[in-house]
């Protein structure tokens, strides 16, 4: 049944060859469907809002409406019999709340409005540890996008790789296609035996083996390729050659951009602590009802104006001890900075010897298979005149699959290199 599947998927395969898709497609997938990215960019965009209400919380006035009324009767025993009043005007013998504090009730209904003062500056350091996080959330999305590119592509090397491989060894399956239906009339004519008929089937068989093995692979690398894509489609189709190309070397690295916003943001929180140390001014007004005797409810309307002042005079020095905290953090964060460019550089350097040494590699390898190549050619002459034992012809086919796989699994290793160098090269 599996293999049933399998041959399907190769024939649809076969049909949609024409529709190739190449990194980029795959890497745009990626980024449009990753969540994480998402993330971060609604984060960025949060922060943008904070922005907007900090400049309201310390700039724009604040208006309320405020409505009270309280219910505070006394028992009055001025007269000979107790008498329960609701708005007492001249008791002096009662029981209940003194008349001082309620007056029998209170009366309110105001609207009030308060406006700070000689904010700008508040609102400045506020907005600014905002405008450091919404760039500390877009550099994670860029970061993001910078990791899901290196993925996608290794993945897509990988994937290409497994279609070479299937490629090579078509090409061996039809070659000794062709071998055999030569021998069978060579056989015929007697020139060779059954059994070099039955040793080119069997050998023919083997490759078809290692063919459904890699069909297998690219099917399930392929599938894979799709889920770090974020992608809904099971449908097979044929890749493009990848063709990545070393980056101009860059001396600014975009991940330090990481430590220095997170040293801009361990500032920027230190400044918003201390804005409490700042002189606080507000103004603030009402205007409406505010009444403690129902009677003289009408001639209780009025409105009233103020002015308050607060400034911190001392918190047993934890300023200071702020300050202290900072500078210690930021020590850590530039450590981390300098730790991650030296090692970053060696890596880079590494990486760019074993590229050199893959490319010398690769053409003394692509010289082998072209020999094997030429010399396959010639033993097939030879064995159409009856010079030369199958099995010697089988072993150099066997030997030349061996060395185009090596040469396969050498590109995409080259390639894989070169896709983690443009990544640290960032």
């Amino acid at each position: 049944m599996k293999k049933a599947i399998l041959i399907s998927y190769f024939l649809l395969l076969n049909l949609a060859s024409w529709a190739q898709y190449n990194i980029n497609y795959f890497v745009d997938q990626a980024i449009k469907n990753s969540p994480l990215i998402k993330e971060n960019i609604n984060l960025s965009e949060v922060s943008k809002l904070e922005i907007d209400r900090l400049k309201a919380f310390y700039l724009a006035p604040q208006a309320n409406f405020t409505g009270n009324y309280l219910f505070s009767p006394i028992l009055s025993l001025d007269e000979k019999k107790p008498s329960l009043k609701i708005n007492p005007d001249a008791a002096t013998k009662y029981l209940g709340y003194d008349l001082a504090s309620s007056n029998g009730g209170t009366y309110q209904a105001l609207f009030n409005v308060n406006q700070p003062l000689f904010n700008q500056k508040k609102y400045e350091v506020a907005a600014k540890q905002s405008e450091i996080a919404s760039s500390i959330f877009q550099n994670n999305a860029r970061i993001s996008e910078h990791d899901l590119s290196k993925i996608i592509a290794d993945q897509y090397i990988l994937c290409y790789q497994n279609l070479q491989q299937i490629e090579y060894l078509k090409g061996s399956i039809d070659l000794l296609e062709v071998q055999q239906n030569m021998m069978k009339s060579l056989v015929e004519a007697s020139i060779y035996k059954q059994s070099d008929l039955n040793l080119i089937y069997i050998e023919q068989q083997n490759f078809r083996t290692q063919l459904s093995i890699f069909e297998a692979s690219y099917v399930r690398d392929l599938l894979d390729l799709k889920i770090l894509a974020g992608m809904r489609d099971t449908t097979l189709f044929q890749l493009e050659k990848p063709e990545i190309s070393l980056d101009p070397i860059i001396y600014s690295s975009q991940f330090s951009k990481k430590y220095e916003l997170d040293s801009l943001n361990l500032y920027a929180q230190q400044d918003v602590s201390e804005l409490k140390y700042r002189p606080q001014f507000v103004a603030f007004a009402n205007s409406g009802l505010n009444a403690v005797y129902a009677p003289t409810l009408p001639a209780r309307l009025g409105f009233s104006l103020g002015f308050s002042y607060n400034i911190s005079l001392y918190d047993g020095n934890q300023k200071n001890i702020n300050r202290a905290k900072n500078r210690i953090l930021s020590q850590s964060i530039s450590n981390y900075k300098t730790n991650f460019e030296t090692q970053n550089t060696l890596r880079k350097s590494k990486i760019l010897s074993e590229i050199k040494s893959y490319v010398n590699r690769e053409q003394s390898t692509l010289k082998q298979i072209n020999d094997y190549e030429s010399l396959l050619k010639s033993y097939t002459k030879e064995i159409l005149s009856g010079q030369l034992s199958v099995i010697n012809y089988i072993t150099v086919l066997k030997n030349k699959a061996i060395v185009q796989r090596d040469y396969s699994l050498m590109l995409s290793q080259k390639q894989l290199l070169i896709n983690t160098y443009n990544y640290w090269n960032w």
